[in-house]
């Protein structure tokens, strides 16, 4: 084994690594105390510093979900697993030895960070999630905490570092995901029923913090860390020694970025503590789905990280079931920007280090939406107008233009627009094509926008209000008929 400790001290790391990174978090509001609680949420309300208005602005991200795991690619010995690639170790058809060796075989041959970064870059990816390490505790990067990593493969080079140097170059920012559960380490228990138990916890909690500042020293300019694995009781009980460790590494990169899904509470509670409140920047429970309304997220900032199938995150060869269109993407992008969220699309490089050929044909098209409407999607977020059927809104918290992004054109092509009092829509055109529209006032505070064009439409499309002159509508309307 490697060295066991991490001498470095904590607070000389990092210090004016990255100017961004160095503005401090602003305070939030105090949380309240209904109950007493030690290591619930420390602050309430969104953060408001430079960082976390970076991360409220992104709009879509991308995640990579590699590792030794893409070698058997869901199967084994002519079998196949239905269950998601990465856990395939725990399958009872997959033999623990066969599968602890399988790293001998991990040589990417095609794997090309550059490559990879450039085609985020293309889709409109503003932020990354790369797993560092997933349960199997295989390291993506050369760790000195263990030998179970890349540099005892026949790759032997480091795979994190040169990802977080291309996704840097290409302004796309590099989050690192981590998981806690780690099933090659002696330590790790998802359940502590002995002393013996309590005892080999407390090496790999010193394991598990030594490899997560390393990370952090490695890669300084990381903007946040997105953890798994965190729902095993043994790590419930491990309130104080989270709440500690989440300090030291938000005190290592300033501003650094930390999920809901990380620490849990004194009760054992993640994600929102025993009083109701949020742990953490964001809130991590939008996974494979989608909040319906806005009233949903509580006023939380939040992500939905979602797979093209129905659950594969790393690689498996043999996708069954519905595989979503981009055009079903788009929509769910654009529906995570409308409640206020951000989108993240998952991808699963195969064991030679390729993206699949309809992940890429997929980051294509929502990169051909991307490059013509993108401007609906960056900097913006919720607008408190009634939707309508044909799609969403958004509005850009910058300037206050609003989008409407219609997914769903009526046979008539007249798109219902309802404001709220005192609101006149002014300037309306295509984000496309700049042609404008005028909108039909049917009744107060109702709108008709007319979309006449002989071409059909293929793809949602984006039209642009620039309202608001803060007067009342015209008093030119029809009146209801009269009996």
């Amino acid at each position: 084994m490697k060295k066991l400790l991490c001498g470095a001290a904590l607070s000389a790391l990092l210090a004016g690594s990255n100017a961004e990174l160095a503005v401090a978090q602003t305070p939030k509001n105090t949380p309240r105390t209904s109950i007493a609680l030690k290591h619930g949420a420390h602050d309430l309300g969104k953060r408001t510093d430079p960082m976390m208005e970076r991360w409220r602005n992104y709009g879509l991200g991308q995640f990579l979900h590699w590792g030794v795991y893409a070698i058997a690619g869901g199967h084994w010995e002519g079998k196949y697993y239905g269950g998601a690639a990465e856990w395939i170790r725990s399958w009872r058809e997959m033999p623990k030895d066969a599968y602890d060796n399988l790293y001998k075989q991990f040589d990417p041959k095609d794997f090309d960070a550059k490559a990879w970064a450039k085609q985020a870059k293309d889709m409109g990816a503003k932020y990354m999630i790369i797993t560092t390490k997933h349960h199997d505790g295989f390291c993506l990067w050369p760790s000195e905490f263990t030998d179970y990593d890349v540099s005892n493969s026949p790759y032997k080079k480091d795979i994190i570092g040169p990802l977080v140097e291309a996704y840097d170059a290409e302004g796309i920012d590099v989050y690192l995901y981590f998981s806690v559960i780690d099933w090659n380490h002696p330590g790790y228990r998802s359940v502590l029923k002995t002393e013996e138990d309590r005892e080999e916890y407390e090496e790999f909690k010193e394991f598990t913090k030594n490899q997560l500042v390393e990370l952090l020293e490695r890669y300084p300019s990381t903007k946040g860390l997105w953890f798994d694995g965190t729902w095993d009781a043994a790590w419930k009980e491990q309130a104080a020694f989270a709440d500690e460790l989440e300090a030291e590494l938000r005190e290592m990169v300033p501003g650094l970025i930390i999920g809901s899904r990380f620490r849990p509470d004194d009760y054992g509670n993640r994600h929102f503590d025993s009083n109701g409140d949020l742990m953490g920047d964001y809130e991590q429970g939008w996974e494979r789905k989608l909040p319906k309304t806005i009233e949903d997220v509580k006023g939380n900032d939040w992500d939905c990280v979602m797979t093209v199938p129905e659950n594969q995150w790393g690689y498996h060869s043999d996708w069954r079931g519905h595989v979503k269109t981009s055009f079903e993407l788009i929509e769910m992008l654009v529906r995570s920007v409308a409640l206020n969220g951000n989108f993240v699309l998952n991808f699963g490089p195969n064991g030679e280090g390729g993206i699949r050929k309809e992940e890429t044909q997929l980051a294509a098209e929502i990169g051909d939406w991307m490059d013509v409407n993108h401007e609906a999607i960056y900097d913006c977020g919720y607008l408190d107008w009634e939707k309508q059927d044909w799609g969403y809104y958004t509005q850009d918290r910058k300037t206050g233009k609003i989008y409407m992004v219609v997914f769903n054109m009526p046979l008539n092509g007249a798109l219902r627009v309802k404001t709220p009092d005192k609101v006149k829509l002014d300037k309306v055109y295509s984000l496309q094509d700049g042609k404008k529209f005028t909108p039909e006032e049917i009744h107060k505070n109702e709108y008709f926008i007319h979309y006449n064009s002989e071409e059909k439409i293929k793809s949602p499309m984006v039209i642009v209000i620039e309202s608001t002159s803060g007067e009342e509508g015209s008093d030119q309307v029809y009146q209801k008929a009269k009996t």
